[in-house]
């Protein structure tokens, strides 16, 4: 395989990332392996010490090297999460895309996959949307993975991705049980399995996640999403209501660009929902099965 080169970034935290401007060169490093890898919501709990105006990239192997780099602070999200990493058994891999002029950046680890030689990272940024509301204030985008310890050095690749996504999920906020709350976000390069979801809690930056990593689904499954939904663009609708009764609910958001549509279902069929609401409403449930 042809040795991917970094040209953005520059090391940040621990030297063992590989940096060369000579695409010319190559090292047959055997074929890829997906490596499994975990959302964090790292800014949650920590702080980061000194922005760096330009990218950079931090992989991070001990508690003193992140002592170093963040400061901790109580827990800034709705929902409490686990500031915890086991460095005995992960890395904490942070992109930072350097200093951006105004809100509607951002940089995102799509695929991380190892061969003989290195760890290979993955990743896209992205520039506000068309029509997007923008604030002139600076920004410092950044994004947080877990992965496995290694000894291996690190490439980071630039691609090219739709940024668009869909939310699915399933709620009962009287329930007990560990499955509950069953939510996944579905783009055109991976799966998310949100951990820990909490019913009504649906800002998604604050769980903890799991990834498959998968081709083309967002673009796939859109093709099945009703054109009166497709209609609201930008808007927020309530078929029925949903968990009134414990019956839970079913969850639907469409990111488009600048766009973001929720769409709440109600597990019962009520006299709001046309054919197309409750065949979609199957299509989600099914979909989550296949996925849990």
């Amino acid at each position: 395989m042809k040795k991917l080169m970094l040209g953005l970034f520059v090391a940040f935290g621990i030297s063992a990332c590989s940096i060369s401007d000579d695409n010319s060169k190559y090292v047959d490093c055997g074929a890829n392996t997906n490596v499994e890898f975990s959302g964090f919501p790292f800014l949650c709990n920590y702080s980061v010490k000194t922005q760096p105006n330009n990218a950079a990239v931090a992989v991070v192997a001990s508690q003193e090297k992140l002592n170093e780099l963040f400061t901790k602070h109580n827990n800034s999200c709705p929902v409490a999460s686990d500031p915890t990493i086991d460095f005995t058994k992960q890395y904490l891999v942070a992109l930072f895309a350097g200093v951006k002029p105004t809100n509607g950046y951002a940089i995102k680890i799509t695929s991380i996959v190892e061969n003989n030689c290195q760890i290979v990272v993955n990743y896209y940024e992205k520039s506000p949307a068309t029509g997007e509301t923008v604030t002139q204030n600076p920004t410092y985008p950044s994004d947080f993975v877990l992965i496995p310890k290694t000894t291996k050095g690190f490439i980071f690749n630039k691609t090219t991705e739709n940024a668009d996504n869909i939310v699915i999920g399933s709620y009962f906020a009287e329930c007990s049980a560990t499955d509950c709350q069953k939510f996944f976000q579905i783009n055109d390069y991976n799966i998310l399995k949100f951990q820990g979801v909490v019913a009504g809690q649906f800002d998604f930056g604050q769980y903890k996640y799991s990834t498959t990593i998968k081709r083309g689904d967002y673009t796939l499954f859109l093709k099945e999403v009703p054109a009166e939904i497709l209609a609201l663009k930008g808007q927020t609708k309530i078929y029925g209501a949903p968990d009134s009764a414990d019956q839970g609910g079913i969850y639907f958001e469409l990111r488009q660009g600048s766009s973001v549509t929720k769409i709440y279902i109600d597990n019962n069929d009520t006299t709001d929902q046309s054919a197309a609401i409750i065949a979609f409403k199957k299509t989600i449930k099914d979909k989550i099965t296949s996925l849990k």
